[in-house]
């Protein structure tokens, strides 16, 4: 029988708060469980879950989930649901991205969602999604820059958001709000997953033509022009390229998570990840067999971005979505921020017992 019991949509204010953000992606299914700081001004993590279920694989050939595919997603999500029935969770969001955005049985497949877990999905808009991970960000945006370019490189789309704070403005204003139609399955799947070098420069190349558009109707170059670029990337790409660079032995949220990386270094992370094999990168402590076939095209992606707007520098996020909604199940909004009337709180580290695979 379906599993109704209960279904984790709606905001029950009648207890001490307990928040969870569940954010489904192309390739992976992550969830957060919090509580808000006594004094408001930020939040504990107390429980945490992450796997890569490639929900997008095929999605580019097909226009289609497969049956595998969901198969995988349901019993994440039915994890996902047991945990926060064992943590009390009494205000939760829980979302879905460009898998379920582009699949022509999207909907059919968050109707079984909810029957089967109790879980109801909903699809963000890319607006929305990137406006959140910034939410989820704000507290890595360096008081100094004119600009901010937030990257977040998900599974099957690439999303980007430029704030222009050169007019003085403390917060500044949004002036560009993108997505890119690929991400690290889409692109791994229309070239290679082991790509030799010309495959990667092609790769580079047509994540260029899909920038270029971007460039000629905001002249975002123009706008760099004697200013300061901070770049800020917030997906799995970066902080396995910052972990990678940092020859950890044991991926390490504490390390990655805010850090600053010279991009001539970055560059350098890339050309050694890239020289590995599949095999390889499987085998490497801070990557392993889920990401081993995708990072390449996250490296390509990443490579035709800095192309675009060179920046010295990039600060990796080990945040984003969920946290931008963990922000806004407490009242804040970017809008607000963006305004100056709220300044989310930093949410302390994680907890450690997500699966990083």
């Amino acid at each position: 029988m379906p599993n109704r019991s209960r279904k984790f949509h709606t905001a029950d204010t009648s207890a001490a708060p307990v928040l969870a953000a569940l954010d489904l992606g192309t390739n992976n299914c992550r969830l957060l469980v919090a509580r808000p700081d006594d004094d408001g001004a930020g939040f504990a993590v107390i429980d945490s879950f992450s796997r890569i279920v490639r929900l997008g694989e095929g999605l580019i050939g097909t226009c289609e989930l497969s049956e595998r595919a969901m198969g995988r997603t349901v019993a994440a999500l039915k994890t996902c649901a047991r945990m926060m029935q064992r943590q009390g969770v009494n205000r939760a969001r829980c979302v879905a991205t460009e898998a379920c955005r582009r699949a022509a049985n999207g909907a059919v497949f968050l109707e079984r969602v909810t029957e089967t877990t109790g879980i109801d999905l909903d699809v963000l808009t890319y607006q929305d999604e990137i406006g959140l991970a910034l939410l989820g960000c704000v507290q890595l945006i360096d008081p100094t820059a004119d600009h901010v370019l937030l990257v977040d490189i998900g599974g099957g789309s690439t999303e980007l958001a430029w704030l222009d704070r050169s007019v003085g403005d403390p917060a500044g204003s949004l002036r560009c709000v993108q997505s890119l139609p690929v991400g690290v399955v889409s692109l791994t799947e229309m070239f290679s997953s082991e790509p030799d070098p010309a495959t990667f420069e092609r790769m580079v190349s047509h994540v260029a033509g899909l920038l270029a558009p971007i460039e000629a109707a905001h002249r975002l170059t123009e706008l760099m022009d004697g200013a300061r670029l901070q770049m800020l990337g917030t997906s799995g790409t970066v902080t396995t390229l910052a972990a990678v660079l940092l020859d950890l032995p044991r991926y390490d949220r504490r390390a990655i998570d805010g850090l600053v990386v010279d991009m001539d270094a970055m560059a350098g992370a890339a050309v050694r990840l890239r020289g590995m094999s599949n095999g390889s990168r499987t085998r490497h402590p801070c990557i392993g067999p889920g990401r081993a076939d995708l990072v390449v095209a996250g490296c390509a992606i990443l490579e035709a971005i800095c192309d675009a707007w060179p920046a010295d520098s990039l600060r990796v996020a080990d945040r984003g979505l969920r946290e931008g909604i963990l922000h806004s199940l407490m009242g804040r909004t970017l809008e607000a921020w963006l305004a100056g009337s709220v300044t989310p709180g930093r949410p302390q580290a994680g907890t450690g017992c997500e699966e990083r695979l």
